[in-house]
């Protein structure tokens, strides 16, 4: 047992004593499934405290040699798959902690070598029949490992992007590394001596020019996770579970922690969640994860759009995302495509993959997100918030010629490249224009189903401003009246959907006429029976 090569199961023993341990052994039964294959080279990326070193202890726990650990899975859902035993602690491990070695190595240019030097030490160790003595790097001394007893091997990096983060403008540091890896993982040879490969990290693989520096590794991300997406983060059905086990209401939980979107999954951060369950607070446990630093200076970079795309995100918008121009490194950003794809990976936005589109996925992260974007004393973010509390008094006042013209205002000197062409583009405009409602209420929800139809928008107050605050329940017409609007409401009953709502709420409807471009508004409260 070593520190590098067939490491023990320690470090995962310490996750199963946790008073909470979600069981995501599940992801060995599908490691296991492509072991050998050209499908055991994977690249699963994801935020911070979303488990990924977790995930490598579960790994090295299950394969490596150093281990007896059919104890420790006996209890989890591995245990019940078909091929349990024959892998389980078959394999020489490698379990390479980048954040760990960087910090014993003492230098970003001494990683390679540290790595080469210590591994092949303990590799001569275990293999003491084989002559290492010539080997300057690791891969080739698997090389011969393999080629002498037929051997393959485990690789595990966690936090493989360490040093595309961290160094991101040492050019050479970053260009050794990369080399490195490839020695490791890329060509022919390497599929000798690998039975799988994992690597966890924030990014995914650093590109070159537009191809990835391992081509070969299969990536799920924040952006796609595809087989891996039950095994990143919290499942839906995993925090009922929680929530039932520690009597905390889940409604409240969906609305802080939840909205990232990975396949078929909303996925939770589990850090978040664990930390209401064993504490009872309902706050943000997000800053703790130390990337707030990173962002900042992202959203003061002045590309085009940018600004309006953050505001509309924090208003509970959402905004259409390429994703493809970004490089998968910290310095190569070109526009704000580069800088949200970035803030998807780092958990700061949610990405829905169905419709390319980006937006805040929690009540959580949009309070960091604001706090990050106050912190960069944007002038005309700091004038806006005025306005559209402006905009939010007056809509409660049921003022509706001031509504029409604050709305029309806001179009004019914050949303002016959203053009008006449809009812789309009217919600884009008011999402952004009812970001004062944010304070108060939850992101509004779109297209609430109501039995007849879907709301444009609905507004439901957080409980702390239950009493002085109505639900708002919006529809919107472009090209229009703002009366028709309303009548749309009422004929359709919307309102009826949050009739729950014990508190007052109020109908608007607001419409866009392309001749006059003029916005209209009608405000009606609604009685209940």
């Amino acid at each position: 047992m070593g520190r590098f090569v067939n490491p023990g199961n320690s470090a995962f023993k310490v996750a199963l004593a946790s008073e909470i341990y979600i069981d995501k052994t599940g992801l060995l039964d599908f490691t296991n499934s492509v072991l050998g294959t050209k499908q055991a080279y994977i690249c699963n990326s994801r935020p911070r405290r979303f488990g990924k070193s977790i995930t490598a202890d579960m790994l090295t726990a299950y394969y490596s040699k150093g281990c007896d650990s059919r104890e420790l899975f006996m209890n989890y859902n591995i245990a019940q798959t078909e091929y349990f035993e024959k892998y389980l602690n078959k394999y020489d491990v490698i379990h390479l902690d980048m954040q760990w070695i960087l910090m014993d190595a003492g230098a970003p240019e001494r990683i390679s070598g540290y790595i080469n030097k210590n591994v092949i030490s303990e590799l001569a160790d275990l293999y003491k029949d084989i002559d290492l003595r010539d080997q300057k790097t690791l891969y080739g001394a698997l090389s011969v490992i393999n080629s002498m007893t037929n051997n393959k091997f485990v690789i595990i990096i966690d936090e493989w992007d360490v040093l595309i983060r961290d160094e991101a403008a040492n050019s050479s540091v970053q260009e050794e590394y990369i080399n490195f890896l490839r020695g490791m993982f890329k060509g022919s040879e390497p599929t000798k001596y690998i039975e799988l490969a994992f690597l966890t990290g924030i990014l995914p693989i650093k590109k070159l020019k537009t191809q990835s520096a391992l081509n070969n590794f299969d990536e799920y991300t924040m952006l796609y996770a595809g087989r891996l997406s039950p095994y990143i983060g919290f499942t839906e059905d995993e925090v009922r579970d929680i929530c039932d086990r520690y009597g905390r209401n889940f409604s409240q939980v969906e609305r802080w922690y939840d909205g990232y979107m990975l396949g078929d999954y909303h996925v939770y951060n589990p850090r978040a969640v664990v930390n209401y369950m064993l504490q009872g607070d309902l706050k943000s446990y997000w800053s703790e994860t130390g990337s707030y630093d990173v962002i900042v200076p992202l959203i003061n970079l002045d590309f085009d759009g940018l600004k309006t795309a953050i505001i509309q995100m924090l208003s509970g918008g959402e905004i259409k995302v390429n994703t493809g121009s970004f490089m998968n490194d910290t310095v190569s950003f070109k526009n704000k495509d580069d800088v949200l794809t970035y803030l998807v990976h780092l958990g700061y936005l949610g990405f829905d993959q169905k419709k390319s589109c980006a937006f805040i996925p929690n009540e959580e992260i949009r309070q960091e997100l604001t706090t990050a974007v106050e912190s960069t004393r944007w002038k005309e973010l700091i004038t806006f918030e005025n306005e559209s509390l402006f905009l939010l008094d007056a809509t409660l006042d049921m003022e509706n010629d001031i509504v029409a013209e604050m709305i029309g205002r806001i179009h004019d000197e914050y949303a002016s490249g959203i053009q008006y062409n449809n009812e789309n583009s009217l919600s884009s405009v008011l999402t952004i224009a009812y970001l004062g409602a944010m304070n108060y209420y939850f992101k509004p929800v779109r297209e609430l189903p109501t039995g007849r139809g879907f709301a444009d928008f609905v507004y439901i107050p957080k409980p702390e401003f239950a009493i002085d605050y109505p639900a708002m329940v919006v529809e919107l017409k472009w090209n229009k009246t703002a009366k028709t609007a309303i009548n749309q409401i009422r004929e359709k009953q919307y309102m009826k959907s949050i009739e729950q709502y014990t508190g007052n709420i109020l109908l608007v409807g607001i419409s866009y006429d392309k001749k006059t471009k003029k916005h209209q508004c009608i405000i009606e409260e609604y009685m209940k029976k």
